[in-house]
């Protein structure tokens, strides 16, 4: 049986890297992945990961998705020349009070989740409508579908990405092509450590008001416990990936927890916004 061609971003570690572990390690060798990564001095890990017959099942790739000729590099190395399923996993996160933010960090959060993202898919998307068919999967986020305090520029980028999806996957239906967003809250990954983060006493924070610091310092305290007693496991998320890869007919969206977020919710119920604004403030800012 020929094997699905699977090419994915972000992998050196992660649900990128989970997601391409376990596609190619899989005991009936379904899958020909492709892992793509920014720095392939990060790529030990994953081939680590990947051991004896399935190793052959495995490629990495060298992809910068704020880069045009990159993706279009990595595409050329596609020995099947083929994409059966295309993920876009790759993103950065931004977090702290907005006004101390240096444009240089909002432009690179936008070149990776929006444009990197939407470079990625144009370069795969002729082929997948000529076939008439292929799935092309999107690391989504609460995030995106909720605003969340000093998180403004990351929250714009996976808004946008969700209007992109949105979008594409009307228009795409005609073509049998799939659009899914996997709709992911905290997980337990290197996302957080990696995360371009303003501490509580950072130089770059010396001109922000102090009624905005004393919040911030509590929303950081929110983040810790919510990762503490809520996050997910990578392979929790890995096995929604696998879920929306392998389903005959895939749902756009797929909540990695089995549902849509309360607060999420909250925002299709009640759309004038107060009640989501007045809810959200009062989990995190709360003095109790």
């Amino acid at each position: 049986m020929e094997k699905k061609v699977v090419l994915i971003t972000g992998c050196s570690s992660g649900i990128g890297l989970g997601l391409a572990v376990r596609l190619a390690s899989d005991p009936d060798q379904t899958f020909k992945v492709y892992a793509t990564m920014r720095d392939l001095a990060k790529k030990e890990r994953l081939l680590e990961s990947v051991k004896g017959p399935h190793r052959d099942n495995l490629e990495i790739l060298r992809m910068d998705v704020t880069d045009r000729q990159s993706i279009w590099d990595a595409k050329d190395r596609v020995v099947e020349k083929r994409v059966d399923v295309l993920v876009c996993n790759a993103g950065v996160g931004l977090m702290g009070p907005l006004e101390a933010q240096p444009l240089h960090s909002m432009r690179h959060v936008l070149e990776v989740n929006l444009l990197g993202t939407i470079q990625t898919i144009q370069a795969f998307l002729s082929e997948m409508k000529a076939r008439g068919q292929g799935r092309i999967l999107v690391t989504g986020s609460t995030g995106g579908l909720h605003g969340l305090p000093f998180n403004e520029v990351y929250c714009a980028s996976k808004f946008a990405i969700e209007g992109a999806c949105e979008s594409l996957a009307v228009l795409l239906k005609h073509f049998n092509v799939h659009v899914s967003l996997i709709e992911c809250g905290p997980v337990n990954t290197s996302f957080m450590v990696n995360l371009q983060k303003a501490e509580v006493g950072d130089p770059s924070l010396k001109d922000v008001d102090a009624q905005t610091l004393s919040l911030y310092e509590k929303y950081l305290q929110h983040c810790s416990s919510v990762f503490q007693t809520a996050a997910q496991d990578t392979e929790d998320i890995v096995k929604v990936f696998l879920t929306a890869i392998q389903s005959p007919s895939p749902s756009f969206r797929y909540f990695t927890n089995g549902a849509m977020p309360p607060l999420t919710r909250l925002k299709f119920t009640e759309p004038d916004g107060a009640q989501y604004i007045s809810a959200m403030s009062r989990i995190i800012f709360s003095e109790q």
